[in-house]
């Protein structure tokens, strides 16, 4: 398992968190920076390397990570969800198939947001369940718009 990690400058801490979290449970990752006030370009970036495939997870990280994931599901084949706690980060994976997570530095403490990315990790999404419909019809959308 490979993750890209990236945020603002607001979340540069707690970055350190999940990257130290990270090492400890033995997974690769690779922090994509933290200097960019303008969260976007960092997001992007992160996004766009879990989407073309260089890497499996993508965690990133603002204040709030409300933007965050606002910018992270703008880039197509990316699926980020804003996980406040572990069930959360289960579900994201389990029902969601979830590729990238976000996370609010200035409202999650450390000690919750290394169990949320512990859990995240942890999880393995399998086709075929009852969440594969809803999960192929939001694909649907990325390949054609919707009607206006």
């Amino acid at each position: 398992m490979k993750v890209a990690v990236g945020c603002d400058p607001n979340a540069h801490a707690m970055k350190r968190e999940i990257l130290d979290e990270l090492a400890s449970l033995g997974i690769e990752a690779v922090d994509f920076g933290s200097d960019d006030p303008i969260y976007a370009n960092v997001v992007v970036d992160v996004c766009q390397a879990v989407a073309s495939g260089q890497f499996d997870r993508g965690i990133v990280l603002c204040g709030t990570g409300i933007g965050v994931s606002i910018v992270a599901n703008k880039v197509p084949g990316v699926y980020c969800a804003l996980v406040t706690d572990t069930y959360q980060a289960e579900r994201a994976v389990l029902s969601n198939d979830a590729n990238v997570i976000a996370l609010g530095a200035q409202v999650t403490g450390p000690v919750i947001a290394r169990q949320i990315v512990r859990t995240y990790m942890q999880q393995t999404y399998i086709p075929g369940g009852r969440s594969e419909p809803k999960i192929l019809r939001v694909k649907e959308f990325e390949k054609k718009p919707t009607a206006q």
